[in-house]
């Protein structure tokens, strides 16, 4: 029998520790709890996690202190940080100290044990994100082709745009995840030694997207199998295309995410694109 996956939850608040101990219990887990950040800090001195939960705002020592201190202790620990009150500071510190995600309180627990079954079943590695540049209005970062990193990454830019209306977080969080996904599945072939350019732009009246991935790049009369491509008269078209070629169902991600934002800017070879949300 593989040994249990080891998860240390810190956080001041036992309200905390209850919700996720009982949402996150399983079979091959065994769940510790700390009370504050220096307390976990000893614990995970003392024994190795496979993940730790942590606060971020806590007595003693901070959770995005205690990430450092676990970063250097146990660099192939996960971690994931929460908070009651997330600023672009914390979410760009997190990224640097290389968390896992970055998740907001009060908590969505199917999201929360979604993300926890992901770094768990994930493979550590150090250079999965690595920022290239980092303020709050301007964030450049590198991401190996792995799905997994594209979901992590989507989850610290949602947490980012703090001050959105939840619908609108959302409509551009989708469009960016598409774009996002085709650009390593297609882009990247899904290769983990390959490597997709992302920047997050913050202007005064614009969110800028800009993703740029390794591929040959595409154009739009050569994908019969997207529904960008349909007709306006036969908007279905690309359906049959891709039961012909054996492909699975979808097609739909690009014609989504025009619809989701205010503009989508490709570049001549197509595997630079710019996705533009204006700001009221």
């Amino acid at each position: 029998m593989p040994s249990p996956k080891r998860i240390l939850i810190v956080d001041d608040d036992p309200d905390v520790h209850r919700l996720l101990a009982a949402a996150l219990q399983a079979p091959n887990r065994h769940i510790d709890s700390a009370a504050d950040g220096l307390q976990g800090l000893a614990r995970v001195q003392a024994a190795p996690y496979d993940l730790v939960i942590t606060d971020v705002t806590m007595p003693g020592l901070s959770g995005l202190e205690l990430l450092e201190q676990i970063h250097k202790l146990r660099p192939r620990t996960r971690v994931v940080v929460m908070t009651v009150a997330s600023t672009p500071e914390d979410i760009i510190r997190a990224l640097r100290e290389r968390a896992f995600t970055y998740l907001s309180k009060p908590l969505n627990i199917p999201a929360v044990s979604q993300m926890v079954d992901s770094a768990l079943a994930s493979t550590p590695s150090d250079d999965d994100i690595e920022v290239l540049s980092a303020q709050p209005h301007w964030i450049s970062l590198r991401l190996r082709c792995k799905a997994e990193t594209a979901d992590r990454i989507l989850q610290f830019l949602r947490e980012i745009a703090v001050d959105l209306q939840a619908n609108e977080k959302e409509k551009i969080a989708t469009a960016f995840r598409e774009i996002l996904s085709n650009a390593i599945e297609h882009g990247g072939d899904s290769d983990p030694n390959k490597h997709v350019f992302i920047t997050y732009v913050r202007g005064e009246r614009a969110l800028l997207y800009y993703v740029r991935d390794p591929g040959k790049g595409f154009s739009f009369e050569d994908i019969p199998h997207a529904a960008v491509s349909n007709p306006t008269d036969s908007p279905i078209d690309h359906v049959e295309v891709r039961q012909q070629r054996g492909m699975r169902p979808g097609g739909f991600g690009i014609f989504m995410s025009r619809q989701l934002v205010d503009e989508m800017i490709y570049n001549e070879k197509g595997n630079e694109v710019l996705l533009i949300k204006y700001l009221e």
